[in-house]
């Protein structure tokens, strides 16, 4: 393989932000699915059907997914993780608006380059890293603040289960980068995330008494085949072959525009009010995010 480019260029740009823009949509896209499909059961189906595609597509280009590399332990610890990240997430889009689920998911980058800090070595954080984490602690102060004057508190829960979706997405980052994961093929990686949650997230789903499946309008399937097909499965192959061959630093300073284009789709789409708190955090998140993944002079 070549070595990366040392600048991005117009495909790499708009590739990028069609990117942010699929992965700000699948908020809505969970929304509207769990109008027909139970929550947890939703996810499971997600990650089943995304599996069964990475599948086929490493057999197709010889990757090996089954080889003995001592990676079993690790592998299923964030398969774990993954499950219980997209149970907080679609679970939390029952009680919070997918505008305010978007914001506070996207604060995962602070926890990795905060658990990146602390256990990956060569990544410690930097002053104007420093300063994106502060601005981001700012901007999510403040939205759990705009969620407080509601008059029930069920965004304030749907934010909290975001948020802690959130946290369980950086720390299993920061495992990836920390172990013996980062040595194999990023569809093997991809693959214990999907099959584990697959085969978890269902039971789960019995185990407390979910609905299951109970309206699966045109609408509804749709929203569940643009995850699994759209953002599980091609969306990561195509983020996987820009960071093979551009910056990784360069590439992940787009991810501010994730939670705009989230916000933007749940006004629009979804008819969710937009308060200036909400605004204001939305900035200061942004803000973060560019800081933290800016890649260092």
């Amino acid at each position: 393989m070549s070595s990366p480019r040392p600048r991005l260029d117009a495909a790499a740009i708009l590739l990028m932000v069609l990117l942010c823009a699929c992965w700000g949509f699948n908020q809505v896209a969970i929304k509207l699915a769990n109008a027909g499909i139970s929550p947890m059961l939703q996810a499971g189906l997600r990650s089943f059907g995304s599996a069964l595609l990475l599948w086929a597509w490493s057999a197709h280009r010889g990757v090996r997914l089954f080889g003995r590399d001592r990676s079993l332990g690790f592998g299923i610890l964030i398969g774990l993780l993954f499950g219980g990240e997209f149970v907080l997430l679609y679970t939390g889009l029952v009680f919070t608006s997918a505008s305010r689920a978007v914001l506070f998911l996207y604060t995962a980058p602070f926890a990795v380059a905060l658990g990146a800090h602390f256990f990956v070595p060569n990544e410690r954080l930097r002053p104007l890293q420093g300063l994106g984490l502060a601005a981001a602690f700012v901007g999510t102060a403040l939205a759990f603040g705009d969620a407080l004057r509601f008059p029930s508190h069920r965004e304030l829960l749907g934010d909290a289960m975001a948020f802690a979706a959130a946290l369980l997405w950086g720390g299993t980052t920061v495992l990836v980068k920390a172990s013996r994961l980062a040595r194999i093929p990023p569809e093997k990686t991809l693959l214990y995330q999907l099959g584990i949650s697959a085969l978890l997230l269902p039971a789960l789903s019995w185990a407390v008494g979910e609905h299951g499946i109970v309206a699966p309008t045109p609408i509804v399937l749709a929203m569940l085949a643009y995850q699994i097909v759209v953002v599980a499965f091609a969306s990561y192959l195509a983020w996987f072959w820009l960071i093979a061959r551009y910056p990784a630093g360069r590439l992940s300073s787009f991810t501010f525009l994730t939670p705009l284009f989230g916000v933007l789709a749940g006004a629009v789409l979804l008819g969710e009010p937009i308060s200036a708190a909400l605004v204001a955090a939305l900035i200061l998140v942004g803000i973060g995010i560019y800081l933290v993944n800016r890649a260092p002079a």
